[in-house]
């Protein structure tokens, strides 16, 4: 598996009990199991939910599922 695959798949899973549409990035995190500092790891890359929401902005806003939210993130991380 790819480490865009991965982490997309570690995101979703992280957000299985979130409540969508997540509105907000403030909601976002708090979403996430351990908040900011839920990491997900492949290979010698490791992200935590903070790090990896810089690659959001506010107009992404609301996320309806964590598929689409996973797809954003690694988009634009640009892994592959």
């Amino acid at each position: 598996m790819s480490v865009r695959e991965t982490i997309k798949k570690q995101i979703i899973g992280a957000l299985q009990g979130a409540n969508f549409p997540i509105a907000t990035p403030e909601a976002l995190l708090a979403a996430f199991p351990q908040g900011a500092d839920t990491t997900c790891k492949a290979g010698d890359l490791e992200v935590t939910a903070g790090e990896a929401g810089k690659f959001l902005t506010p107009s992404d806003f609301p996320f309806n599922s964590a598929e689409e939210l996973a797809e954003t993130i690694v988009s634009r991380a640009g892994l592959k």
